[in-house]
């Protein structure tokens, strides 16, 4: 199996952005953990600032993963750009937050990708991403 993570904005500032709601791990560290964690799985992981990028990246392995687990950080609630590249490809996908965003700010409640992916994962710190891997995994 095949899967890839796909972090947006201000996630490569894990483990230094807001500890508090984030926590004070980095993505890379966490990152080595899963790849132990999830041994039988071929894990990848690519995180960009650029909405395009992420884009670019959604459509590079959306015919060929068995699955992508997709953290696009502010953009979950300002892009329809990335809700239809996930609406075009055939990969499934599952839509990570690191915090519950249902208990943040009005802004974060709403989702443009929500739509259209397998499943939303929210609120259990990094261990979210865990969840997601075992959705595809069982």
């Amino acid at each position: 199996m095949k899967l890839i993570i796909i972090n947006g904005p201000n996630l490569n500032l894990l483990g230094k952005r807001e500890p508090t709601v984030y926590g004070t791990t980095t993505f890379e560290d966490y990152f080595k953990q899963l790849k132990e964690d999830f041994s039988e799985v071929t894990l990848e992981y690519y995180q960009s600032n650029i909405e395009g990028k992420l884009i670019d990246k959604i459509h590079e392995v959306g015919f060929s993963y068995d699955g992508i687990i997709l953290n696009a950080a502010a953009y979950t609630h300002t892009s329809i750009a990335i809700a239809d590249a996930i609406k075009a490809i055939e990969t499934p996908v599952v839509e990570v937050h690191i915090s519950n965003v249902h208990s943040r700010e009005k802004f974060r409640h709403l989702s443009y990708i929500a739509p259209n992916v397998k499943g939303i994962i929210s609120g259990f710190g990094l261990k979210s991403y865990n969840l997601a891997i075992e959705s595809f995994v069982n």
